[in-house]
C-alpha cells in the first residue's frame, strides 16, 4: 500500500548561475592539461528540473577562441570544444550560460581555466641525462643538480618532467609538488606521462638551483616474475624543462643537458619497490639542491638527444600523493628488542617515523599485514619482497625520516636496532597513505555492523591497489595490473571513487601492450607473458563499456573500439564452429573447493561464454557510436556464438552438460543472456541446487563471484542473494571479516582464527576482487543503480530490495551532474524511501511493495509506504 509520496523542489526560476566547472574526466583548473580538444562539463543549482540550452565561451586574453552559442541541449556533460586545437603551454579561460526549462538563462558562470602541458615530442628541448658511472647497485639512487641565475623580476615559470624511473624535483631546496613516484607506471616504451609544475613561487632573482633524485622504480628496477631487474631499461634518465618568463618579457630554458653534475654518494644507497629502502644518515647532503653547494666532487652528466620512440604526452589523471595519516594504536614487544606498532588498518603507503636514535644505530623497519601467533610479524606472503627499510643515524638525538622510492602494503611496523634503554612511544610511528589522488564520491551505509564493514573492506582495498594503476595486490613481489582482478572491480569501483580518468589512463596502456593478434596480456603494463585467460583478456571490453555506462563518455568506446575489435577478432581466430575448443587459462580463480587454484569450470566453457560477451559489448559500443555497420556485424557474431554456446553446454532443461556443472557456469550464462527466455528459469533453478548441495554457500572464484548476487536477485532468488551475502562461515563475505579483515582478502579464508594462515603462499591480505559484490551492495541494497540507455546517470533507477535482517539502507553519489541519493528505512512494516535526484536527470523508481514504478524528476522525494 502506497499512504504519501512528498516531492520538495525550489523554484524553476535559474537564479543561480552554474557551478562545478570541469573539463575532460572531473579536471578543476588543471595546469599541465593532456588534451588539445577538451570537453566541458559543469553542474546546474539546486532548484533547476531541466536545462533546456548551454552557451559556452574560451578565451585567451581578451581574444575570444570559441563561443558555442546558444545550443538547444539538456546535455551538461562531456560537451566538446569546437575552436581550433589548443597549443602546447597555451593558458584559457572558459565559462557557461544554461537556460533552465522555462527558458530563462542563469547569466555566465565564474570562469574557470585550463593550461596545456607539452603535448608533442617537439616541444622538448632538454635532453635525457643519467651519472656518467652505471648504478653501483641494484637499484641505488642518484642525485643530480644544476645552478642557474635569473636576471630580473620572475612573471611565470613552469617545470616540466618526466622519467625512466622514477624521480623527485626540488628546487632551491624544497621539493616540487606533492606527488610521490613520479612519472608513474605506463607502457614504458610506447608512452611516457609527464608532469607540469607552477614553480614561480619557488624562483628567485639571482641564483637558483634546480637539483633531483632519480631511483630506478618500475623502469628500471625489479618487477614482475623476474629475479633480475631492467624489464624496460637498464638505467633511470631524467628528462626536465624549466620555462621561465621574466617580467620584462625575456623567456628562458634550463633543461636537462650537460650542464648538470651528478653522485651516487647519497644517504639513498638503494631503494627499491619491493625490497624496500636503504638510508645512510652519514652520507647526507646538507642544501645539495641550493645555490652555493660545493658539487666539486660530484660528476658531469651522461646525455642523450634521442628522446626515443615512447610518446612524451602530459599524464591524463591525478599523480599519487599522501591521502591520509593513520596512528598507532597499540605497541608489543613480541621480541626482546622488536617493538610492533599497529595501525589499526591494513593499508599501503609507508611509515614516517619520529624516533630517538644514538650515532651509529641502525635501525631497521619491516613489515607486515599480519601477526603470527606469538605476536610476530607474519611475512611469508610476500614471498621474496624483503620490505625492509634500514636507516643509520649520524647523530644522537631524534630524527624524523620516511622513504622515498618504495612502497608497502602493511598494518604492522616493526622498529628494531635500538639500545635497552629506549622506551617506544605511540607516537613515533605513523602510517602515511599513498594513492592515486582522486576524491571520493560514493558512500554506502545500512542497519548492519558487518556490512558496513565490508563496505570499509572494499574501500580501503581500493585505497590499497589503487597506487597509479590498479594492482591485484600492494605487498608482495607482485603489484602488477592484472586485468580480471580489474574488470570484476571496475564498476564498484567507479561508485565509490572518480576513477574515470584512472581507467581511461590504463587503457591507454592496455592499448599499447595489445599484441598483433588481438591478445590482451594479463597483466598491464605487460610484464608477464601469461596465458590468454577468458575473464582476464576481456578487460579489454568490459571496462570501457562500464566506464560510458557510469560517466556518459562516448571518447572512451571510440578510444577502444579497435582494441575491442582486436580481442574479438582474436576469440575468432581460436573458435571452430563459434566454440573455443582449447585455450589456456587461469580460469574461475580460486573458487573453494577446487581441485587448484584455477577452479573447476573448464576453459573452453569460460572461453565461449566471454567471447560472446564480447562480442555483445562490441555491437552495444559500435551502437552507442553510431557504427550501423559494426554493430549489426557484431550482433550477429554474438548471436551465432551464444547458440553455438548453448546448444554444446545446455540442455532443454537448463542443464549444463558437455562439462562439469559448477555455479559459474550458470552464473555466467544466465549474466551474458546466453540462454533462450525459457531456458533461463531452469538454468537458474540448477544454479539453486548447486548452491543447496553446497550447503547454502557460493563455489565461485575471480570470475563468478562478481555476478552471484545478481543473477539470484534477478532469477528471483533475492532471499538466497541475501543470505550469501550475510553468511558467516567459509567461504562468504563476512567469514574474513570474523577473521579480523580491514580490507578484501585474495582468498576466503587466507587466515582462519582456527588453522592459521593459508598453507599455500598466495595469501595477498589486500586483493580487492571480492569487492566487486560491493556494486550489488550500491545498486540493489540500496537501490541507486545507473541506466545503460541514458548514460552518465542522466537517467538512473532506484530499486531497493529490502530484505534480509537490515532496517536500513543508503547510497549517495556525486554524478556529472550532482548528488544522487537513495535513503530506505523500515520499521514496523512501513518503509520511508527518500531519493534525491539532481538537476538535468530523472530516475525511475521501482517500489519493493509492487506498486506500479514512478519516474521523477529534479529534486528531494519522500514516499513512505506499508509494506
Amino acid at each position: 500500500m502506497f499512504l504519501t509520496a512528498v516531492t520538495f523542489n525550489n523554484s524553476s526560476f535559474a537564479a543561480e548561475v552554474p557551478h562545478s566547472l570541469t573539463v575532460g574526466e572531473g579536471f578543476v583548473d588543471p595546469v599541465g592539461y593532456h588534451d588539445a580538444t577538451p570537453v566541458f562539463s559543469w553542474k546546474l543549482p539546486n532548484g533547476v528540473r531541466r536545462q533546456s540550452g548551454y552557451r559556452i565561451e574560451v578565451t585567451e586574453g581578451e581574444r575570444i577562441l570559441w563561443d558555442s552559442g546558444w545550443v538547444e541541449s539538456a546535455q551538461s556533460l562531456l560537451i566538446p570544444y569546437g575552436g581550433a586545437p589548443l597549443q602546447s603551454r597555451e593558458r584559457v579561460s572558459w565559462r557557461v550560460d544554461f537556460r533552465d526549462e522555462e527558458g530563462k538563462a542563469s547569466g555566465w558562470s565564474e570562469p574557470a581555466f585550463l593550461e596545456l602541458g607539452l603535448l608533442s615530442n617537439k616541444d622538448w628541448e632538454g635532453r635525457w641525462i643519467r651519472p656518467q658511472a652505471d648504478l653501483p647497485e641494484l637499484e641505488s639512487t642518484s642525485y643530480l643538480r644544476r645552478d642557474f641565475s635569473l636576471e630580473g623580476s620572475i612573471e611565470r615559470a613552469r617545470l616540466y618532467v618526466t622519467a625512466r624511473g622514477l624521480c623527485e624535483v626540488h628546487l632551491n631546496g624544497s621539493k616540487v609538488g606533492q606527488d610521490e613516484f613520479v612519472p608513474g607506471w605506463t607502457s614504458y616504451a610506447n608512452r611516457l606521462d609527464t608532469m607540469t609544475y607552477d614553480v614561480t613561487e619557488q624562483l628567485q632573482e639571482g641564483k637558483n638551483t634546480v637539483g633531483a633524485l632519480l631511483g630506478t622504480g618500475w623502469y628500471a628496477g625489479k618487477i614482475g616474475f623476474r629475479e633480475e631487474a631492467n624489464r624496460y631499461g637498464s638505467q633511470p634518465e631524467l628528462l626536465l624543462q624549466l620555462e621561465v618568463t621574466l617580467k620584462d618579457g625575456k623567456r628562458l630554458l634550463i633543461g636537462s643537458d650537460e650542464g648538470w653534475k651528478s653522485t651516487f654518494d647519497g644517504p639513498i644507497r638503494d631503494s627499491s619497490i619491493y625490497d624496500g629502502e636503504t638510508y645512510d644518515a652519514n652520507l647526507e647532503l646538507p642544501g645539495w639542491s641550493r645555490p652555493d653547494f660545493n658539487d666539486e666532487a660530484w660528476t658531469q652528466v651522461r646525455t642523450s638527444s634521442e628522446l626515443g620512440k615512447a610518446q612524451l604526452a602530459p599524464k591524463p589523471f591525478a599523480p599519487v600523493r599522501v591521502k591520509e595519516k593513520l596512528p598507532t594504536v597499540e605497541i608489543t614487544e613480541p621480541e626482546k628488542g622488536r617493538y610492533v606498532f599497529d595501525l589499526g588498518q591494513n593499508m599501503v603507503g609507508y611509515p614516517e617515523i619520529r624516533i630517538p636514535v644514538k650515532k651509529g644505530e641502525k635501525i631497521t623497519t619491516r613489515f607486515a599485514e599480519m601477526l603470527n601467533l606469538d605476536g610476530t610479524m607474519y611475512t611469508d606472503n610476500y614471498r621474496k619482497a624483503k620490505s625492509t627499510n634500514f636507516y643509520t643515524a649520524a647523530e644522537t638525538g631524534t630524527i624524523t625520516w620516511k622513504p622515498t622510492f618504495t612502497f608497502h602494503g602493511f598494518r604492522y611496523v616493526e622498529l628494531s636496532g635500538f639500545t635497552d634503554e629506549v622506551e617506544p612511544e605511540k607516537d613515533w610511528v605513523k602510517g602515511l597513505v599513498l594513492r592515486t589522488d582522486i576524491p571520493q564520491i560514493g558512500h554506502f551505509e545500512s542497519s548492519h555492523e558487518k556490512l558496513n564493514q565490508l563496505q570499509s573492506n572494499i574501500t580501503w582495498g581500493q585505497r590499497g591497489n589503487f597506487l597509479d594503476i590498479p594492482t591485484d595486490c600492494p605487498q608482495r613481489d607482485e603489484r602488477m595490473g592484472w586485468t580480471g582482478d580489474a574488470q570484476a572491480f571496475l564498476s564498484t569501483s567507479m561508485f565509490n571513487f572518480d576513477s574515470h580518468a584512472f581507467w581511461k589512463s590504463w587503457l591507454g596502456s592496455m592499448r599499447d601492450d595489445q599484441l598483433p593478434n588481438g591478445k590482451i596480456p594479463c597483466v598491464i603494463p605487460d610484464v608477464f607473458a601469461g596465458p590468454d585467460s577468458p575473464g582476464w583478456m576481456d578487460a579489454a571490453t568490459i571496462v570501457p563499456w562500464n566506464i560510458y555506462v557510469r560517466t556518459g563518455d562516448r571518447e572512451v568506446l571510440a578510444e577502444n573500439y579497435e582494441m575491442m575489435e582486436g580481442l574479438v577478432g582474436f576469440y575468432r581466430q581460436k573458435a571452430k564452429g563459434n566454440l573455443i575448443p582449447r585455450i589456456s587459462a587461469f580460469g574461475d580463480w580460486l573458487q573453494p573447493y577446487a581441485k587448484d587454484n584455477k577452479g573447476d569450470t573448464p576453459y573452453p566453457l569460460l572461453g565461449t561464454a566471454f567471447y560472446a560477451h564480447s562480442a555483445q559489448i562490441l555491437a552495444d559500443s559500435a551502437k552507442a557510436l553510431g557504427n550501423k555497420s559494426g554493430a549489426e556485424k557484431y550482433q550477429a557474431e554474438a548471436d551465432a556464438v551464444r547458440e553455438a554456446f548453448v546448444a554444446h553446454y545446455f540442455d532443454e532443461d537448463g542443464k549444463q552438460k558437455n562439462a562439469p556443472e559448477t555455479q559459474t557456469a550458470y552464473i555466467l550464462a544466465l549474466e551474458f543472456n546466453l540462454l533462450p527466455g525459457k531456458q533461463q528459469a531452469k538454468a537458474a533453478a540448477n544454479l539453486m541446487r548447486l548452491i543447496g548441495e553446497a550447503e547454502g554457500h557460493l563455489r565461485t572464484g575471480f570470475l563468478g563471484t562478481p555476478y552471484i548476487a545478481k543473477v539470484l536477485d534477478e532469477t528471483g532468488n533475492a532471499e538466497t542473494a541475501f543470505s550469501l551475502l550475510f553468511k558467516e562461515s567459509y567461504p562468504s563475505w563476512f567469514y574474513s571479516i570474523n577473521q579480523g579483515a580491514t580490507t578484501m582478502w585474495e582468498r576466503w579464508d587466507s587466515y582462519t582464527l582456527k588453522d592459521g594462515f593459508h598453507p599455500e603462499g598466495m595469501n595477498s591480505f589486500n586483493h580487492y576482487a571480492y569487492g566487486a559484490i560491493g556494486q550489488w551492495m550500491y545498486e540493489r541494497v540500496a537501490g541507486l543503480a545507473p541506466d545503460p540507455e541514458h548514460p552518465g546517470y542522466q537517467h538512473f533507477f532506484v530499486r531497493p530490495l529490502v530484505g534480509g535482517p537490515l532496517t536500513s539502507a543508503s547510497a549517495t553519489l556525486e554524478t556529472g551532474y550532482g548528488k544522487a541519493a537513495s535513503r530506505w528505512v523500515l520499521e514496523k512494516g512501513t518503509l520511508e524511501l527518500e531519493v534525491e535526484v539532481p538537476p538535468n536527470t530523472t530516475a525511475t523508481i521501482e517500489f519493493p511493495n509492487g506498486r506500479d514504478s514512478e519516474k521523477v524528476s529534479a529534486g528531494q522525494h519522500r514516499f513512505v509506504i506499508k509494506m
